[in-house]
C-alpha cells in the first residue's frame, strides 16, 4: 500500500447500435413476404382470392357455427346446409371470414370454405 488510488478498470468499449434498413429495402422485403405468404393450390397455380362479395361454400360441417355479431355466440352447426351457398360480408384477421348464409351470418376459416364458380 503506497497510499494511491487504485486505477478503474477500462469499460468495454461500446458496440455500434444496428441501424434500421432504409426506407428502399423495407419496401422489398414487405414485397417478398407479401410473395411468400401468397396462397397456392396443390398444382401450383395460385387460388381464387377471396374477397367481398364472393359466394361461397363450406367444405365440410364444422362441429360449431360462431355468430359474426360484435358480441359472437357460438350456434349449432346444422343451421347451414352443405349445400347452400354463402356470400362473404367481411374480412377478418386469422383468415377469417365474415359469410352471409340463409340463417344469419357466421365467422368461418378460409380453409372450411371453397369459392363457388358463377
Amino acid at each position: 500500500m503506497d497510499g494511491t488510488a487504485p486505477e478503474p478498470e477500462p469499460t468495454p468499449a461500446a458496440e455500434p447500435v444496428a441501424q434500421p434498413p432504409a426506407a428502399a429495402d423495407q419496401v422489398s422485403l414487405a414485397a417478398g413476404a407479401a410473395a411468400a405468404q401468397a396462397p397456392e393450390a396443390v398444382g401450383g397455380a395460385p387460388e381464387m382470392a377471396l374477397e367481398v362479395g364472393a359466394t361461397v361454400r363450406l367444405v365440410a360441417a364444422p362441429t360449431y357455427l360462431k355468430t359474426a355479431d360484435p358480441m359472437p355466440m357460438l350456434r349449432p352447426p346444422d343451421l347451414v346446409d352443405a349445400e347452400e351457398l354463402g356470400q362473404v360480408v367481411g374480412l377478418r384477421a386469422l383468415e377469417q371470414l365474415a359469410v352471409r348464409f340463409r340463417r344469419g351470418t357466421f365467422l368461418l376459416e378460409r380453409s372450411q370454405l371453397e369459392v363457388v364458380a358463377r
